[in-house]
């Protein structure tokens, strides 16, 4: 299991805009792979992200 970084989950979270407890436990379970993560978000998401990443 990677170690999560605070940095790793403001990453993803500035890429998708959603919760971050949501990114770190995306992250948790992709050992740490922010692509891998952000992919797997949205396909448990699906709608929901399309709503929140054009917020800036």
């Amino acid at each position: 299991m990677a170690k999560i970084s605070a940095k790793d989950v403001m990453a993803l979270r500035n890429r998708t805009g959603l919760p971050m407890m949501a990114c770190k436990k995306a992250l948790t379970e992709t050992d740490g792979d922010i692509d891998a993560a952000e992919n797997q978000l949205r396909k448990t998401l699906k709608g929901k992200m399309e709503g929140r990443t054009d917020r800036v």
